[in-house]
């Protein structure tokens, strides 16, 4: 699902005008990101939680040559942890009709 679907579905589903949806969707993905550029924790109850960890710096391989180690550096990455009821309601996917 792109970000367009999303708003269409959202469109659709309330009965507003597709322009006004998708500045309310492009306001909130933007201020979940700068929350999280912040270092803060966004958390959507029964969705999920977005946070920041560091990665600590690490020792890599290329795959091509190896012998030669590269130092990978420490960086942020963002994470999500699903909430109980998607993680629930994931759980009881039929993994068949996935792939």
């Amino acid at each position: 699902m792109t970000k367009r679907d999303l708003v269409v579905k959202i469109a659709e589903e309330t009965g507003f005008i597709q322009s006004d949806v998708a500045e309310v969707v492009q306001c909130t993905l933007d201020f979940i990101a700068a929350d999280l550029m912040a270092g803060n924790t966004i958390e959507l109850r029964n969705f999920g939680v977005f946070e920041i960890k560091v990665r600590k710096s690490r020792k890599g391989r290329n795959p091509n040559k190896p012998k030669n180690e590269v130092v990978i550096p420490e960086r942020a990455v963002v994470k999500f942890r699903a909430g109980k009821e998607l993680k629930e309601a994931v759980e009881k996917l039929n993994t068949k009709k996935i792939k």
